[in-house]
């Protein structure tokens, strides 16, 4: 939620910008000085500011991507781990079982207790 806040409050002040530089020119002379293009100062400045979140964007893939993987592996392994879990206490309940069927004098000692 505080992610989209920022987001927002970073679209709206770079409206604002674009709102308030409409008029305001700019000459942009490219390499060597072979071409020059005259044009409203905050479409390089929006233009900058797309790259820049193309590259983040770009370099914090791959990253995203290998912890969703991880996510995913730990998650199945958390699961597995579960059902072998619930195994173990079904044999367990089953062995105890059978032990209290083969001493009937806990298993009645066990009933006055309770």
């Amino acid at each position: 939620m505080t992610r989209l806040m920022l987001v927002g409050l970073l679209l709206l002040l770079s409206l604002a910008f674009v709102l308030q530089n409409q008029e305001q020119e700019v000459t942009l002379r490219y390499f060597f000085g072979l071409l020059e293009a005259s044009t409203p100062i905050y479409k390089p400045i929006m233009a900058g500011f797309a790259v820049g979140l193309l590259v983040a964007v770009i370099l914090l893939f791959p990253p995203w991507v290998r912890a969703r993987i991880d996510l995913r592996r730990k998650t199945k392994a958390l699961q597995e781990a579960e059902v072998n879990l619930e195994r173990l206490r079904q044999s367990l309940e089953k062995l105890s079982g059978r032990a209290q069927t083969s001493t009937p004098v806990e298993s009645s000692g066990n009933l006055v207790d309770e």
